[in-house]
């Protein structure tokens, strides 16, 4: 079971951090909860939010403003971490985009990364976790993220449609074996064979399916956003979804950017979006 680090009132309900030993990772691992006012026994709908580059466990519940609908809809929130820590891999804080802060939602199979850098299958682990260690009723889990989380959000709802009901973004990496940030992170923790990689990239993912979301998978992406021509590539999703027959709202939005402005600015939406999805609906 985890290890409650913290708890603070919140909305009526309960926001919570926890710390426990991964066995995906190898190393202790900290995630953040947020449980919304419940009757003892129930069981909720739950929503994974992957977060982006330097981000931590915190950075979702601090700066998303999600807590106040989340609680009125009845929707546990959980948010990893977005790498290992204490790791130890050689040059793993060298870089901002790479190592620490910089999973990228992978399993690495590159050495010094592959003994640690085990986010993929952490994120399974995770969510097994949550469903035993809280009140999350399994059959109604959504996922959704921002940027190198709206990546992890994209691939894990495309490869594990039993884990995960409903999917949405904000901003991801649409299409990151064709950008300077996936490039770089699965070059060093996937290898060479860029075949590999495209298990990881929601583009690619995307192309070999049919329709695999009929209620239709959401994006918001701002057209401020500094990263938005050289990394994020929302158009090749978006050409991929309409091959795939797959319903897309993909919403570009003029001057908003790429951080958390922009994030809290819909976030409301997005929680109603994956409400409706997961059979809540107070009004969605």
């Amino acid at each position: 079971m985890p290890e409650l680090i913290s708890e603070h009132a919140c909305f009526g309900g309960s926001q919570r951090y926890y710390r426990h030993a991964s066995q995906a990772i190898g190393l202790p691992m900290r995630f953040s909860v947020f449980l919304p006012p419940h009757a003892p026994g129930a069981k909720l709908p739950a929503l994974f939010y992957l977060a982006g580059l330097t981000c931590t466990e915190e950075t979702f519940m601090i700066k998303a403003g999600a807590q106040r609908v989340a609680a009125e809809l009845g929707l546990v929130l959980i948010a990893p971490d977005t790498s290992p820590r204490g790791a130890g891999v050689p040059g793993e804080t060298d870089d901002w985009d790479l190592g620490v802060g910089a999973g990228f939602y992978v399993d690495a199979t590159e050495q010094p990364w592959s003994s640690h850098y085990r986010m993929d299958s952490y994120l399974q682990e995770l969510h097994a976790l949550a469903c035993a260690a809280l009140p999350v009723d399994a059959a109604r889990v959504g996922i959704f993220g921002h940027s190198m989380g709206g990546h992890g959000a994209l691939t894990q709802a495309l490869r594990r449609p039993e884990l995960f009901r409903s999917v949405s973004a904000f901003a991801p990496i649409a299409a990151p074996t064709q950008c300077p940030w996936g490039r770089k992170a699965f070059s060093a923790y996937l290898g060479k064979n860029e075949d590999s990689w495209r298990q990881y990239d929601a583009s690619a993912l995307m192309a070999g399916l049919h329709t695999p979301f009929p209620a239709g998978i959401l994006i918001d992406q701002g057209l401020a956003d500094k990263f938005l021509a050289d990394q994020l590539h929302p158009e090749l999703f978006e050409a991929a979804c309409r091959a795939a027959a797959q319903p897309l709202r993909l919403r570009r939005h003029e001057g908003y950017d790429h951080g958390y402005y922009f994030i809290a600015t819909f976030m409301e939406e997005h929680l109603r979006f994956h409400a409706r999805n997961l059979g809540v609906d107070k009004g969605a």
